[in-house]
C-alpha cells in the first residue's frame, strides 16, 4: 500500500505517458481522497515510523507522506531527488559546478553560524537579534534567487524559526535587477518560434516587472491589437535552481536528527516540500493550466477577474497572459481616489479567497499587494499563478471539523485534527497541546467579532508551533499566509474593516446551504452541543446568511458589470433554504438519532419550545418559495420511503 500512490501507475508500462491534465481536472494532480480517507493513518504510521533501510527508500517514503497527507498523489513529478541528483551530477562540468556552489554556500553560512554561536556564548543573543535578522535576510539575497525563495518560504515557516526573524523575512521581495531586454527577447523567439515583430506590433522597452524567476513586458498584438502581459524566464535559472535544491538536502540530511526531534519529520521532507513548490513555479506552462483552473471557477463569478491565457504563445519559459487594466493594492492612495466602493470591493475579496480555500480547493498562494488588483468597475483581478496550491476534499473536511470544534470549543478534538492534517507525526500525544489551543482560542475570540483578526491568533500561534513539535506542511503555511496577507491588504485599504465579519457570513451561508453531505455533517455538529440544539446558534446562523447573500447581491461590482455586459448574472437574492430542509425532512424520517434528538430539542426541559421554532420561522419566511420547497420534497418522498424500508430492514435483521 505505501508505494501504490506513485509506483501503480508505471507498473502498468514503463512507457507510459499521460496528457498533463484532463479536461476540468487539475492534470499532474490525481486524486485520491477515497483511498487515503480510509487507508491514510495506517499508511501514514507506516511513512512516519518504519525504518529506512536505503536512501531511495528514505526518498520515495516522505514523498509518498506527502502525498497520503494531502490526500493526492502525482504520478509524474518535476521534482523528486532522484531527478534532483541526476540533473546536477550530469557531467564533469557540472559536478565542478555544485562543488564550487557547495564551498560559497557552506562559508556563507557557516561564518553567519559562527556570529551566532559567538553572540550566544558572549550572552548578547537576544540584544542583538534585529541585527542578525537583517542579516540573515542580505546574505539569502547575496546568495540568489533559490535562497530568496527560501527565505520567503522562511516568513510563513513559525515551526521553523522564531517570529522576530519571521517578521525580518516577510520584507523580502521578489523585486531584483531585470536582465537585458534582448536576452530576454531573444528566449521570447525562441519559444514563439519566429521574429518579435510577426506576432506583437509593440513591446516595452523596460520591463513592468522583475522578480528572482523571470520578468514582465506589456505588447500588443499584431493580429487583435489586444494589450498583452509577457512573462519571461531568467536565462539559465533552471540548472541553478536544481544545483541549489540539491545542496538544500544534502545540508538537510545532516539536521535529520534536530528537525525530528523539534518537528517530528525529517528536514528532507521540508526541502522536498519546497522544491515541489520551486519546480512548477519555473514550468510556465504548468503556471497556465493553474490560470484556466481559476477562469473555470470563477467563470460565473461576475466580481472575480481572472487574465486569458494565450497557449499558442506560451511554452515553459514563456506564458502570455490578457493585460489587467486595474490599480495595483500596492497604491491604496489610488484606489480611494478611483471612486472604487471599498466595502463592496473588500467583501469580493474576502468572499473570493474563502471561495478558493473551503469551495474550489485550489487557491492562490501569493496574494500579495502586486499581485492583487482593484478593476476600476470594483471587480478584484489576480495575476500570477505560478504559486497555487491544492487542497484535497479531505483536507477541506478536516479543516472545517477544525472550525467546527473551534465552535464547540472541543480543543481535544481540534489538536487531533493538526495529527489528521500531517502538522503533528501520527502517534504525538496531544495532550499537552489541548491547553495551549484553548488559552490561544479563548483569548481571541472572547475580544469578540470587532476585534478578532488572524494576525492576532497566529503570532499565538506561532509561539506554540515554536515550542512544541509541529510541523507546518507547505500548503497549510501559504494557507496562512494568503489569508494574512488579504487581511493586510484590508485593513490598508480601510483600517477598521472587519475581515470576520465577512468571512463569519459566508461560512454561515454555506453550512446551511450546501448540499455537501458533509457540510450537512458538519451542520449537525454545530447545532447540537452535548445533545442539547442551540436554538441561539441557529438563528445566528441563518442571520449571518442572510446578511452574506444580501451584501453580495447588492454589490456595486455586481451592477456595474449588469449594465456594461448587457447580462443579467445569476446571484442569488435570497437565501436558498430547499436542499437544506429537503435533507433535513429526509434525515428526520430516516435517521433515528436525529429523529430522536430533534424530538428532545423540541422538549427539552419539560417544555414545547414552540417560541424558539416561531423565531426561526419567521427569520427564513420571507426567504423560502413553499410551493416550491413542497414540490421538491414531494419529488423526493419515493426516495425516502425507499430508505425508510430499507432502514426499517436492517434494524430487523441486526436484531435476528
Amino acid at each position: 500500500m505505501e508505494s501504490f500512490c506513485v509506483n501503480s501507475l508505471y507498473a502498468v508500462s514503463p512507457q507510459l505517458t499521460l496528457s498533463p491534465r484532463t479536461k476540468q481536472k487539475k492534470a499532474w494532480r490525481v486524486r485520491i481522497s477515497s483511498m487515503a480517507a480510509t487507508t491514510g493513518n495506517s499508511v501514514k504510521n507506516a511513512a512516519v515510523s518504519k525504518p529506512l533501510q536505503s536512501n531511495s527508500k528514505s526518498n520515495n517514503s516522505a514523498l509518498e507522506q506527502l502525498d497520503i497527507e494531502r490526500g493526492v498523489c502525482i504520478p509524474f513529478r518535476k521534482y523528486s531527488p532522484e531527478i534532483v541528483r541526476n540533473k546536477v551530477l550530469e557531467s564533469r562540468g557540472a559536478i565542478l559546478s555544485l562543488i564550487s556552489r557547495g564551498v560559497e554556500i557552506v562559508l556563507s553560512l557557516g561564518l553567519y553560524w559562527s556570529a551566532l554561536v559567538y553572540d550566544f556564548l558572549v550572552g548578547r543573543d537576544e540584544e542583538v537579534v534585529p541585527f542578525r535578522a537583517r542579516q540573515l535576510r542580505n546574505l539569502l539575497c547575496d546568495l540568489g534567487p533559490s535562497f530568496i525563495k527560501a527565505g520567503q518560504v522562511l516568513a510563513n515557516r513559525p515551526d521553523i524559526i522564531r517570529e522576530d526573524y519571521m517578521n525580518e523575512l516577510c520584507i523580502l521581495q521578489d523585486d531584483v535587477p531585470s536582465f537585458p531586454n534582448q536576452t530576454a527577447f531573444n528566449i521570447i523567439e525562441e519559444e514563439l518560434g519566429q521574429p518579435l515583430e510577426a506576432v506583437f506590433s509593440r513591446i516595452s522597452s523596460e520591463t513592468i516587472a522583475a522578480a528572482s524567476l523571470g520578468q514582465v513586458y506589456r505588447a500588443t498584438l499584431r493580429a487583435t491589437g489586444e494589450d498583452v502581459a509577457i512573462k519571461v524566464q531568467r536565462p539559465g535559472i533552471e540548472p541553478i535552481i536544481y544545483r541549489d535544491l540539491f545542496l538544500f538536502r544534502t545540508l538537510a540530511s545532516f539536521l535529520n536528527g534536530f528537525s525530528i526531534q523539534k518537528l517530528g519529520c525529517n528536514a528532507e521532507l521540508i526541502v522536498d516540500e519546497f522544491g515541489e513548490k520551486l519546480l512548477e513555479e519555473l514550468d510556465y506552462t504548468l503556471e497556465a493550466r493553474n490560470i484556466e483552473d481559476f477562469l473555470e471557477n470563477f467563470k460565473n463569478d461576475p466580481t472575480v477577474k481572472i487574465p486569458l491565457v494565450y497557449k499558442q504563445l506560451s511554452g515553459p519559459r514563456v506564458l502570455v497572459m490578457e493585460w489587467i487594466d486595474g490599480i495595483r493594492c500596492t497604491n491604496p492612495q489610488a484606489i480611494k481616489e478611483g471612486g472604487i466602493d471599498l466595502d463592496g470591493f473588500l467583501t469580493i475579496g474576502v468572499s473570493a479567497a474563502l471561495r478558493q480555500l473551503l469551495e474550489f480547493g485550489l487557491f492562490h498562494g501569493d496574494p500579495h499587494p502586486g499581485n492583487i488588483f482593484a478593476m476600476r468597475d470594483g471587480r478584484i483581478a489576480y495575476v500570477d499563478f505560478g504559486n497555487v496550491a491544492v487542497l484535497s476534499e479531505q483536507n477541506k473536511q478536516i479543516l472545517t471539523d477544525a472550525v467546527v470544534h473551534a465552535v464547540n470549543e472541543d480543543y481535544a478534538e481540534m489538536a487531533n485534527d493538526f495529527t489528521r492534517l500531517g502538522f503533528l507525526a501520527a502517534g504525538t500525544d496531544v495532550s499537552p497541546i489541548v491547553p495551549a489551543l484553548e488559552a490561544i482560542w479563548q483569548d481571541s475570540s472572547g475580544k469578540g467579532l470587532a476585534d478578532f483578526n488572524f494576525r492576532s491568533v497566529t503570532g499565538k500561534f506561532n509561539q506554540l508551533v515554536y515550542n512544541y513539535p509541529i510541523r507546518i506542511p507547505e500548503r497549510f503555511s501559504l494557507v496562512i499566509r494568503s489569508l494574512l496577507t488579504q487581511e493586510g491588504i484590508c485593513f490598508t485599504l480601510k483600517p477598521d474593516f472587519k475581515f470576520l465579519e465577512v468571512a463569519y457570513p459566508y461560512v454561515a451561508k454555506r453550512l446551511l446551504t450546501d448540499p455537501n453531505p458533509a457540510l450537512r455533517e458538519r451542520l449537525i455538529q454545530v447545532l447540537f452541543k452535548d445533545g442539547l440544539f442551540q436554538w441561539k446558534r441557529l438563528e445566528n446562523l441563518i442571520v449571518l446568511a442572510k446578511e452574506n447573500v444580501a451584501k453580495m447581491s447588492s454589490n456595486p461590482a455586481l451592477q456595474v458589470r449588469n449594465t456594461q455586459t448587457q447580462r443579467n448574472w445569476k446571484v442569488a437574492k435570497k437565501l436558498d433554504l430547499t436542499d437544506t430542509i429537503k435533507d433535513g425532512a429526509r434525515l428526520f424520517f430516516v435517521d433515528e438519532g436525529i429523529r430522536r434528538q430533534l424530538l428532545l430539542a423540541l422538549t427539552e426541559d419539560s417544555k414545547l419550545h414552540i417560541e424558539e421554532l416561531v423565531d426561526v420561522y419567521r427569520l427564513v419566511e420571507d426567504q423560502i418559495d413553499i410551493p416550491s420547497v413542497a414540490v421538491e420534497v414531494a419529488r423526493d418522498f419515493p426516495t425516502v420511503v425507499r430508505d425508510i424500508l430499507l432502514s426499517w430492514s436492517a434494524s430487523v435483521l441486526s436484531d435476528r
